[in-house]
Order: structure tokens, then sequence, then C-alpha cells
């Protein structure tokens, strides 16, 4: 099982990056620090969507444990005896909401949103306890 980034984030990451480069055009004038700025945001918004693109899958499930994506590009495969503990954490502040799916593998916690999930944190909890069980 795989659960990975929702199609529409990267394209919405380079879309805010051509929308920051045509506003610097329009506002920018001679301002080198309004050009900077602006550059250093389409850099980020590149390279936040580049790791979408590049390492879509955030979390694949199999009988012997999990793989999770760690860092920009890297993962690190868990077997289930590894993982000591699969939660929802839910939050809520200042009226917003909250949810991730969280693997507690020791040494290392995972959280997951739904946008890195492509799905609810809930039903991919779910689904990790049934192939838990299963294995």
């Amino acid at each position: 099982m795989q659960w990975r980034v929702k199609p529409v984030l990267p394209v919405s990451k380079l879309i805010a990056a051509v929308a920051v480069a045509v506003l610097a055009l329009a506002f920018a004038g001679r301002d080198p620090v309004r050009w900077v700025l602006a550059g250093v945001l389409v850099l980020a918004l590149l390279v936040w969507a580049l790791r979408d693109l590049l390492r879509p899958v955030r979390l694949a499930a199999d009988a012997e444990g999990v793989t999770v994506v760690t860092g920009f590009l890297g993962r690190r495969r868990l077997t289930w005896g590894q993982i000591e503990r699969v939660r929802v954490d839910r939050r809520s502040h200042r009226g917003l909401r909250s949810e991730y799916l969280e693997l507690d593998a020791g040494d290392a916690i995972f959280l997951f949103s739904a946008n890195d999930l492509g799905e609810l944190p809930d039903d991919v909890a779910t689904a990790l306890a049934d192939l838990r069980v299963a294995s």
C-alpha cells in the first residue's frame, strides 16, 4: 500500500512561484531588496514543488513494515517491531483544526498530514492497523 502527495499540491506551488515572479515584475521596480526577496521565495517554492514531484510517495506499507520519506529525498525503512505506536494526533488552535498521522518509532516520530497522504489520517491509521495485525 502506498500513500502519496495530492497531485494538486506541486501544481499549486508552481503556480504560486509564477505568481510571485509576475508580482515582482509588476511591483519590484529597481529595488534590489524586493528582487532578492522575490527570488528567494520563487526558489523556495520551486524546491518545495520539486520534492513533491521527485518523492510523491510519503508512506508505503507492506507485511514487513513501512517506508517513510525523511528529509528532502531520503527514505527510512521501519519494521513493525520498530514502530511503537500509530495514532492520529488532533489539535485545535484558534479555530483551526489539524490532524496528523503519527508514527512513533522510538528514536523518531514521523508526522503525515492529509495532504502528505492523499487520504484522511484516520483512514490510513486503520489501514496500517489492519496490515500490522495481518502480518
